[in-house]
């Protein structure tokens, strides 16, 4: 059987439509029919520059990891979902047998399959198979637009509530207003922050974030002529303070500083505003190496921490706050796609902007054959 049309990277900047093989799967696998996909950063990034640090696109490949679907087929082990069920995809799977996978730390996985990076094909396609226990059954209430978000929701819960350890009535600090960051705001406004504090050099930006999630907002100054990267990140931190009345201590502390951005300044800023003793997270890709306050990191014992996908728990944290009610997923979802015009709703992802001049924060792909409106 080879009905399955996906959406494939040959090249940078070089994309077709192909048919591939239905996917055979084991006794412990479903079938899954993609119903929606949304456009990551990633996916952009292979399209444009063919790798991502040493994960580099040497053979054809099927973009796309953000993904909800239906499922179609179901090993003969399979207990926990049935043919029919509406699920969110958890797009990677660890060996499972490794010290880190035994551990818990799965996303760490030396052998981790994880869709749309090399050499594995993504979920840009009509039928995707994965272990069963990595598609989560969507409550009711909870669409399949919200699904395919739940792979990004994901990352921000595994950001803020297990690694920055955020807890009711404290304060965070998020550097960029781009879709992770975002979800990072929205996770902690959701575990009773008493501050969500939103970064951004973007106006426009910062306005989206305060009407959803954040509940202060900071717009960093223009650098002076001859000032250092160093220089300007510790007059803006002192002037964060001013202005936002943030204390190194007690209740006016940052307990946790999330850096969505990955610009040097912002994660330099963020070593000088998070509290004594606070955490701060890096889940922001920029440049690889920056320069760091490291007496500062040692002197006030701040627990520097990367973020890489997500781990155990995060997926069923991610579906429960939406089907509480704790997150709304929809006012991020700008641009809606066909199958049949992937590469327009990765250009527009690209630039930011679809054509009209609408400013994308997540646009979202239809599976084949499947309709826009199509959200059950």
């Amino acid at each position: 059987m080879s009905d399955n049309p996906s959406f494939v990277l040959r090249a940078i900047e070089d994309v077709a439509y192909e048919q591939r093989a239905v996917p055979d799967i084991a006794d412990n696998e479903v079938l899954v029919k993609v119903m929606k996909t949304g456009i990551c950063g990633s996916d952009v990034h292979y399209l444009v520059h063919g790798r991502i640090g040493d994960f580099v696109v040497t053979n054809p490949m099927v973009l796309g990891h953000e993904s909800s679907g239906i499922i179609y087929k179901v090993g003969s082990n399979v207990k926990n979902i049935k043919e029919g069920d509406r699920v969110a995809v958890e797009p990677g799977a660890g060996c499972r047998t490794c010290e880190l996978c035994k551990a818990g730390r799965y996303e760490l996985c030396a052998d981790m399959k994880f869709a749309a990076t090399p050499p594995y094909d993504g979920t840009l396609t009509r039928y995707y198979k994965v272990p069963a226990d990595n598609a989560y059954p969507l409550p009711e209430g909870v669409s399949l637009e919200d699904g395919a978000m739940i792979e990004p929701l994901a990352v921000g819960v595994h950001s803020v509530a297990a690694l920055g350890q955020f807890r009711s009535s404290q304060s965070a600090v998020i550097f960029g207003c781009g879709p992770v960051g975002l979800l990072c705001m929205a996770v902690a406004k959701a575990l009773g922050a008493a501050r969500v504090i939103a970064v951004d050099i973007v106006p426009a930006r910062l306005e989206f974030a305060k009407q959803y999630a954040a509940t202060h907002t900071y717009l960093p100054p223009s650098f002076n002529e001859g000032e250092t990267k160093m220089e300007y990140s510790r007059r803006n931190a002192e002037n964060m303070k001013k202005v936002l009345g943030i204390t190194d201590r007690g209740k006016g502390g940052i307990d946790l500083v999330i850096d969505a951005s990955g610009a040097e300044v912002s994660i330099q800023t963020g070593f000088f505003i998070v509290k004594t003793g606070g955490i701060m997270v890096q889940v922001g890709m920029g440049a690889p190496d920056v320069t760091i306050n490291v007496g500062m990191l040692m002197t006030k014992e701040v627990n520097y921490k990367g973020s890489f996908r997500y781990g155990p728990g995060d997926y069923p944290l991610a579906i429960e706050l939406v089907a509480q009610g704790k997150i709304d997923l929809k006012p991020l979802v700008t641009h809606r796609y066909a199958f049949t015009d992937a590469l327009v709703a990765f250009k527009a992802t690209k630039a930011g902007k679809s054509e009209d001049g609408k400013g994308v924060i997540k646009a979202i792909i239809s599976g084949p054959d499947v309709a826009l409106e199509t959200n059950r």
